[in-house]
């Protein structure tokens, strides 16, 4: 005990001196497209555990203390973020929601609770009331917390849904949307809970899908869901009537092997994740190809099985890569043309 207490000592004078000695290292900017083209997505950072949100010093002594130090991503999935600047990831093989405090720098738990307790969190998404909404695929509901993490609510259950992946708020019209991906269709009920109507059914024709998984929705209430074995994204208005797809199976820019994760940006570019391609292809609004980014590593800007994705206010984009166990944030830069 007496050597360790030492060494504890030792660890933080050393990290005392070295703060007022040592140089910044800089780093040089990650973007895309490289040079000489002018860029438009800049890496930024990414998170994995208590450590990358609350700073590498407190897990140092943290470990050398003895304490348990076991809050980190094991196989993250969905990914959200609310107007406070808290960012929500599914985790999976732990069931329970990361929440990654960007303005305070804490990291907290949400679905841990005895009375609401998640089991297979999936997709998740967040209200303009701050209320966050999970897709959960083993309790077959989508569970709905409020900012201090209580359970409000849940909406659907084993009689509704077959395998609850994926859901987005429609706030103006009081909608929620739910990708069944086992019952190939969409499910919408108020916020209230009551079922609407669904849409879709199994297939490969216009409006009809193939294991569906993931849904976001645009500024004039449109929906993008990724038709995942269909390989290809579709798009319907807010009354899930079909408006056109873009995207096909195959290994070329602007097709899908795996798509997952979708997202949309403040000027309606679609973004796509691929987990098979180990990037995201970002589209216009009329399905045409401006870009990719990432490819299969484990450095920054790189990619294993990438999986949920959730773009904020200020454009800055959260892409949870899973297998390396973090969510990479990257930002859309803008320019005056």
């Amino acid at each position: 005990m007496k050597r360790k207490l030492e060494f504890l000592i030792y660890i933080i004078v050393f990290m005392f001196i070295g703060c007022g000695s040592s140089k910044k290292v800089e780093r040089k900017d990650l973007v895309w497209p490289p040079p000489p083209e002018k860029p438009r997505i800049k890496f930024i950072q990414s998170y994995s555990d208590r450590k990358s949100i609350e700073g590498s010093n407190l897990g140092i002594l943290e470990e050398i203390a003895g304490e348990d130090v076991t809050d980190a991503l094991g196989k993250p999935y969905g990914v959200a973020v609310d107007k406070m600047g808290r960012l929500y990831v599914s985790e999976t093989k732990d069931p329970c929601i990361f929440i990654f405090d960007l303005k305070n720098l804490k990291m907290s738990f949400m679905g841990l609770s005895p009375t609401g307790s998640v089991r297979l969190p999936l997709g998740l998404t967040v209200d303009t009331s701050n209320v966050v909404y999970v897709a959960d695929g083993k309790l077959k509901t989508v569970m709905v917390y409020n900012q201090e993490g209580e359970l409000l609510k849940t909406i659907g259950n084993s009689k509704d849904f077959k395998n609850p992946t994926s859901v987005v708020v429609n706030d103006s019209l009081s909608r929620i949307y739910i990708v069944d991906s086992q019952d190939h269709n969409v499910k919408v009920f108020t916020k209230e809970g009551k079922y609407l109507f669904s849409f879709g059914k199994r297939g490969s024709g216009d409006g009809e899908f193939n294991y569906p998984t993931n849904i976001a929705i645009g500024k004039d209430g449109r929906l993008y869901i990724v038709d995942t074995i269909n390989a290809r994204v579709e798009v319907f208005d807010a009354d899930g009537n079909f408006l056109f797809k873009f995207g096909s199976l195959g290994d070329a820019l602007g097709q899908f092997t795996r798509p997952k994760g979708i997202a949309l940006d403040s000027q309606e570019n679609i973004y796509v994740v691929d987990a098979a391609f180990n990037n995201f292809q970002i589209f216009n609004n009329k399905g045409q190809l401006l870009m990719f980014v990432g490819s299969l590593g484990k450095e920054d800007g790189m990619f294993w099985l990438p999986a949920g994705i959730c773009i904020d206010n200020n454009d800055r984009i959260y892409v949870v890569d899973q297998m390396n166990k973090r969510v990479e944030v990257f930002q859309l830069l803008k320019y005056e043309e």
